[in-house]
């Protein structure tokens, strides 16, 4: 895994897995996608210059014009701007998450049982992901997940956000399984900023901060029954917040207390 300079340094391995090669033909829909959810997942930041529409091209393996569809796709969003001379190229102008209030919105359309059965999914990819991790990572993906996690911010909400969404689509890669890694993407482009809502409490953060690197100690054991194990009670502690997040929104209309 190489990682690649960005204004805010993400895991290598979730930004590999997002330039990585589309399967099939490769639609324009499909390149704005793939980008889209990286802008999401807070992947690919504010500020950040995307590749060439050249270089899109080969990492996805689609056409030149496929690529300039896909961007243009993304400029019509508002998600991207292309800017012309020498310092030019096409760059994120904000993210794609919605607003806080769009997502306790969601949170609250979603029921008790969609929860917990959400929940429950997304520990069975996330534990298999781990799982696999642990049996095939080297040592070199070993330390440079450790080496990422010495430097990943989970003091604030939005930095929490992006790390930890950023961590759980490393342990997909480090499973080498490509779909396991395609799901993982999809689940956190469309859950993920539910999902995260948790980080906005100061006891979850440091409970996901402290859970990441007990994760990635276990792998670097190749002890994938511990590395499943933290991942579960992980997931569980979130969907535990989010339920009870919920139903503080039924009652007072808020998140807080």
């Amino acid at each position: 895994m190489t990682s690649l300079a960005g204004p805010t340094r993400t895991a290598p391995g979730a930004r590999d897995a997002v330039f990585a090669q589309l399967a099939g033909a490769g639609r324009a829909e499909q390149v704005a996608q793939r980008l889209t959810d990286a802008i999401v997942l807070g992947v690919l930041v504010a500020g950040e210059r995307l590749p060439s529409e050249s270089e899109l091209a080969r990492r996805f393996g689609v056409a030149l014009v496929t690529a300039r569809e896909g961007l243009g796709i993304l400029r019509e969003a508002g998600l991207v701007e292309t800017r012309r001379g020498r310092e030019g190229g096409s760059f994120v102008i904000e993210s794609a998450a919605p607003h806080a209030a769009l997502v306790r919105t969601r949170l609250r359309g979603l029921s008790q049982v969609e929860l917990s059965d959400l929940a429950v999914y997304i520990t069975a990819i996330a534990a298999a992901c781990a799982d696999r991790a642990a049996e095939r990572s080297a040592p070199a993906d070993d330390e440079r997940l450790r080496s990422w996690l010495d430097d990943a911010d989970f003091s604030t909400a939005a930095e929490a956000r992006r790390n930890a969404g950023g961590f759980f689509l490393e342990l997909a890669v480090l499973s080498q399984s490509t779909r396991l890694v395609r799901e993982q993407i999809r689940l956190q482009a469309e859950f993920g900023p539910v999902l995260w809502l948790g980080m906005s409490d100061t006891g979850m953060r440091d409970r996901t901060s402290t859970a990441t690197r007990s994760i990635a100690d276990a792998i670097a054991a190749g002890d994938g029954e511990a590395a499943r194990a933290q991942v579960t009670a992980l997931i569980r502690s979130i969907a535990e917040w989010l339920l009870a997040a919920r139903a503080r929104l039924e009652k007072t209309g808020a998140l807080d207390d």
